[in-house]
């Protein structure tokens, strides 16, 4: 197993093919099928997933920080 990709369960993986499927159809009016759909999410997941993982790190490590800074207030003197 490649520890670097990103790993999404069948279920959800379902869920966004059908949500990719719904999006085209309403908002293209274009009616894709199921491979498709996992060839646009395989894109996604490989290409645009790791940069909003990334921020999501990014942001949880900068949330941490501050919450051990906050920690110093609570210092008896």
């Amino acid at each position: 197993m490649n520890n670097n990709k990103i790993q999404i369960s069948k279920e959800k993986r379902d869920y966004m093919i059908s949500e990719i499927k719904t999006y085209f159809s309403k908002e293209r009016n274009e009616d894709l099928g199921d491979l498709a759909s996992m060839i646009i999410l395989d894109f996604f997941i490989e290409k645009l997933a790791p940069e909003f993982y990334n921020q999501g790190v990014y942001d949880s490590q900068k949330y941490m920080m501050d919450r051990v800074e906050d920690l110093l207030e609570i210092q008896k003197y």
